[in-house]
């Protein structure tokens, strides 16, 4: 805490110097403009008053005196005026740039403590239950309990790797896609079910079609659903529904997934797609990649991710794409 304090105000104290330096180059630039044109000036009065009156060419001369002063007068605002918006435009680069690294920066240290957080939890749960077994006499039923409930917890952590190994391969740019006809019914339906055997005390509903098919990575549209579901969990009371349904209309496909948690903002409903963004700020939940994943893998495949509110309670994430049926 006094580590994020004094971060912050030595952060403060950059930015009130940054701001203090570049009001004083403008004022400098300013002054040496004044200054010029006053200098300017004066040379224009002096050569006018060298003249003598009764010069053949007086007016003339006069004029292109007057001519070349404001020559001169514009030449200074002109290049004033450029080097400002050059000015101006570096600085305001500058500082959105130095804005932009402290944030990701900042999501970055979030990010840290919420994968610490979500490492430790399966991993202390999971010891637990190997000592629970090697220690204590139990019945047969208690030891399956226990195996299925570290097994849920290894599939936790096995999706957290996978989300965090996907997520760098894709900024990389090193992960290729297969694309094959997939049917997609089964696979909402697969991912449904292995909620159901592992979250067994919660009541998730399944509406699905059948027979719904598209070209796509199965493996990337398993992350996403998955991931959707889990969030839908995650941020929902135990003893609320989840539903998950698949649907299609004419070229149509929507997988759409309802929860009756306590719904998202409307100023949150574009950020909760953005790298590392949670919810909150102090709930602790999950790392910000599910949702970011999610869509990118949906971009992918040339759909569309939105999410809306759930009638009385809870979000809706739904994805829209077009299938081969």
């Amino acid at each position: 805490m006094a580590l994020s304090y004094y971060k912050t105000k030595n952060l403060r104290i950059i930015f009130i110097i940054y701001w203090f330096l570049l009001a004083y180059i403008i004022a400098a630039l300013i002054w040496w403009f004044i200054a010029l044109n006053q200098q300017n000036h004066q040379m224009a009065q002096y050569k006018l008053a060298q003249l003598k009156h009764d010069a053949p060419n007086y007016i003339q001369i006069v004029d292109e005196i007057q001519l070349i002063e404001k020559k001169k007068t514009a030449q200074y605002i002109g290049e004033g005026s450029i080097f400002l918006l050059l000015l101006l435009t570096g600085a305001v680069f500058i500082y959105r740039a130095v804005r932009r690294q402290f944030k990701q920066g900042r999501q970055q240290q979030h990010f840290m403590m919420a994968v610490t957080h979500e490492l430790k939890t399966p991993i202390a749960v999971t010891k637990l239950n190997l000592e629970t077994l090697q220690k204590r006499k139990l019945t047969e039923e208690q030891q399956q309990h226990l195996i299925a409930n570290t097994i849920q917890e290894a599939n936790r952590l096995n999706a957290l790797c996978n989300n965090m190994l996907l997520a760098s391969q894709m900024e990389a740019g090193s992960y290729t896609s297969t694309k094959e006809e997939i049917n997609l019914s089964e696979l909402v339906n697969e991912c449904a079910n292995d909620f159901m055997m592992r979250f067994s005390q919660r009541i998730i509903i399944v509406n699905i079609e059948n027979e719904i098919f598209i070209d796509g990575d199965k493996l990337l549209l398993q992350m996403a659903v998955n991931n959707l579901i889990d969030n839908a969990l995650k941020y929902s009371p135990k003893a609320s529904t989840v539903e998950v349904s698949l649907s299609k209309e004419r070229n149509i496909a929507f997988v759409s997934i309802k929860d009756e948690g306590k719904g998202i903002d409307m100023s949150e409903k574009q950020k909760v797609f953005d790298k590392f963004y949670r919810m909150g700020k102090t709930d602790g939940k999950g790392t910000g990649l599910g949702l970011y994943l999610t869509q990118k893998i949906i971009r992918q495949h040339n759909a569309n991710i939105f999410v809306t509110d759930n009638t009385p309670t809870g979000s809706i994430f739904t994805i829209r794409f077009n299938h081969n049926s």
